[in-house]
């Protein structure tokens, strides 16, 4: 039943997308607003007490309880894990928006600072930096550790309707579960193509740039349908082998990127927007996680922060499910940090190194790239290689990184949309992973026909708002098998400490017993 309603919906999306575009944009639209308006305060909230669960689960004390049983090993290699989460969690967004989120805020700065100013620049850094930190991931986080442990400690069948069975008992297996994987896998489907269709729009201006062609939608289409037999292709050799190694061959390509721009830029000035920018926004970190515009009527928050929590709560069950599948073995504490503290870390130094040089480079006349945003966002990146040395080396390589990405995201969503829709725990069938393969093609291509990165925007905030209120409900459960297991354990440790205790006093009573016999023995000797 999941699989064919979840079918149908993605199916009727795609045809009224398709074929009436303009309508459906504006409906789209105008459903935003109201999205906006009445729930934009929820989506902050609901994301800021993920957050701070997620904290008080690692350095609290359930963090050493493991994932799997106390006796469990994981899977991979912490780098190879690391690297799976990263590619598969964030991969195609920063390549897109490591330069041109910072120049967009610079223009259009929030908290009514002056466009194009010092000011502008400095809180540029500060809010993509607070997009892309501690709030993205502990939303993977959350579902991610719920997933992995309903599945591996309680037998789960790796499912979002499982998650909620301390909350609803015996009826996750029923209509209401049904309903809760339906939005699940809908949402998912819709968060992961709007992350293709920003990476197939990146994809064709940088073959524009690189090779002359004409980044239209006849080459967009052309770029999915290549991505499509790519990622098909990784997806039916398994986890262990197309999808790791792409995702380890993706790290190191993004790691030598990263290099390339750190040693051609700025040097200097990246290692100082670093520090300076990592101090502001653990400093303000709580004022922007609840910041809304409710006197200036500003759309500021809403066009960015609310669209941006949207986007990853929609994307949770895809990479929390992925997630799970990889961190088998490992404890709550090194879960949560290795989920949310390290890949954090990279995106600030990616952002600190793409987005620090961007600003340098136009505050100081190496390249007018807020003439470049106007073109597109798509073309920031690009138009700020050309800048550089070595210009049509870092834009092959950027392009590379994307296109990797691109599968890589694509065949982890089509292996995790199956296993979503599937009854039954393990690998699912092929044939499942090629329906999900070309759907997520199809809504991919169709929001991009229907009206671009705003249809792509809205359509991912729309879909994400039942399952941002389903997660409040998720930590209500997660709380509740973790204290029943840290209970459980500590009171298996008690006993085991009193039978010893027990054995230990008899020891010593039969010690004394002895020493006692020897003494009268001796006695009577003499």
């Amino acid at each position: 039943m999941v699989f064919r309603v979840s079918i149908a919906l993605v199916a009727l999306l795609v045809l009224i997308a398709g074929l009436a575009p303009g309508p459906f944009n504006d409906v789209v639209q105008a459903a935003l607003a109201q999205v906006v308006r009445g729930a934009g305060w929820m989506y902050l909230l609901i994301v800021f007490l993920t957050l701070s669960f997620l904290l008080y689960l690692a350095f609290g004390r359930f963090g050493s309880l493991r994932i799997g049983g106390e006796d469990a090993e994981p899977d991979f290699s912490r780098a190879s894990w690391l690297s799976m989460l990263f590619a598969a969690g964030m991969g195609i967004g920063l390549v897109f928006w490591g330069a041109a989120e910072p120049i967009s805020h610079f223009v259009t700065p929030p908290e009514g600072l002056p466009p194009q100013s010092m000011d502008a620049a400095r809180a540029a850094m500060r809010y993509s930096f607070f997009h892309w930190g501690l709030h993205p991931w502990a939303i993977y986080a959350l579902i991610g550790l719920a997933m992995a442990w309903f599945q591996y400690n309680r037998n789960g069948r790796g499912l979002i309707s499982d998650m909620l069975q301390p909350v609803i008992g015996r009826h996750h297996r029923g209509w209401i579960g049904k309903m809760v994987n339906i939005a699940a896998v809908v949402a998912t489907a819709i968060g992961v193509a709007t992350t293709l269709g920003f990476g197939t729009i990146q994809i064709a201006a940088g073959l524009q740039r690189v090779f002359g062609v004409t980044a239209g939608v006849p080459l967009q289409m052309t770029v999915i349908a290549i991505a499509f037999v790519l990622y098909m292709i990784s997806t039916t050799s398994g986890v262990d082998r197309g999808i790791k190694w792409l995702s380890n061959f993706n790290l190191a390509l993004a790691a030598l990127l990263l290099a390339a721009v750190l040693v051609l830029g700025p040097t200097g000035f990246i290692f100082d927007t670093f520090t300076t920018t990592l101090g502001a926004y653990l400093n303000q970190l709580v004022t922007m996680s609840l910041r809304m515009s409710p006197f200036s009527g500003s759309t500021w928050v809403a066009d960015w922060t609310i669209f941006y929590w949207a986007w990853w709560i929609a994307w949770a069950p895809f990479v929390g499910s992925f997630i799970a599948r990889v961190s088998r073995g490992r404890s709550v504490r090194e879960f949560v940090v290795g989920v949310v503290l390290t890949p954090t870390l990279l995106g600030f130094l990616w952002f600190s190194v793409f987005g620090g040089t961007a600003l340098w480079a136009q505050l100081f006349g190496h390249a007018d790239l807020v003439q470049a945003l106007g073109n597109g966002y798509e073309t920031v990146l690009f138009t700020l290689f050309d800048s550089m040395p070595a210009s049509l080396l870092l834009s092959g390589l950027a392009l590379v990184l994307l296109v990797i990405f691109f599968v890589t995201s694509a065949d982890s969503a089509v292996l995790v949309l199956a296993s979503m829709s599937t009854d039954e725990a393990g690998d699912p069938p092929l044939s499942r992973k090629l329906v999900w393969g070309i759907a997520i093609a199809l809504i991919a291509a169709a929001l991009l026909l229907a009206g671009g990165l705003d249809a792509l925007q809205g359509m991912i905030t729309i879909a994400a708002l039942p399952f941002a209120l389903l997660m409040v409900l998720v930590m209500v459960s997660l709380y509740r098998v973790l204290d029943a297991e840290h209970n459980r354990q500590r009171r298996l440790a008690q006993r085991a400490r009193h039978m010893i205790e027990a054995w230990i006093e008899r020891e010593q009573a039969a010690q004394e017993e002895a020493r006692a016999v020897t003494e009268r023995s001796s006695g009577l000797d003499r």
